[in-house]
């Protein structure tokens, strides 16, 4: 399998990459994440994702910064709640590039760390992946959940091996700004 990792951040991708690597499968890491705000976060998470990629012998691409296209994208969905109808949109806009990025480049196959963070929702994840897979064919989308497996435990001991930065939200200024971080409600999903 040639598989095009969309990456948002190292906690979220380190399991994954040591899971993938149980499996051999070697992926290529991509980076694009126009909705992280502001500029200083987006290059925090960047730093942070190529230092670890480095470590673990795994290419990484960088997508472009548009966080003003973003901005575009979920126009009129800036007050909505996290997981909420925004959080669809954006998945769906970074989804696509990422399965056009796919086809450019000659991967078959596609899948998200973003199916790992439990700031998220997984169906809304799939289905953008399966719409932007649909789009640029021969290439697929992987719905992996990527809590299961132990995977949600092992990120955690990875943030605690590594020192890495752990964020407490997605990366968008709506999300962060929005006081609706009820922890326990996300983590039972």
């Amino acid at each position: 399998m040639k598989l095009l990792l969309h990456a948002c951040c190292a906690p979220c991708s380190a399991p994954i990459l040591e899971y993938l690597d149980k499996q051999g499968i070697k992926p290529t890491i991509y980076y694009y994440n126009p909705n992280i705000y502001p500029l200083e976060e987006y290059q925090k998470r960047h730093d942070e994702l190529h230092q670890y990629a480095a470590k673990v012998g795994v290419e990484v691409i960088d997508g472009p910064y548009e966080h003003d296209v973003w901005l575009d994208c979920v126009k009129g969905l800036e007050d909505k709640k996290e997981r909420g109808p925004r959080c669809p949109v954006c998945f769906r806009m970074r989804l696509r590039e990422v399965a056009r990025k796919a086809q450019e480049l000659g991967f078959d196959m596609i899948a998200s760390s973003l199916s790992s963070s439990r700031w998220k929702t997984l169906w809304q994840i799939d289905e953008a992946g399966n719409i932007g897979a649909q789009l640029f064919p021969p290439v697929k989308y992987w719905a992996k959940n990527w809590r299961k497996d132990g995977l949600q435990k092992r990120r955690y001991e990875l943030i605690e091996e590594n020192n890495f930065y752990n964020q407490l939200y997605c990366g968008c200024e709506f999300s962060y700004s929005y006081p609706n971080f009820a922890l326990s409600k996300l983590d039972g999903e």
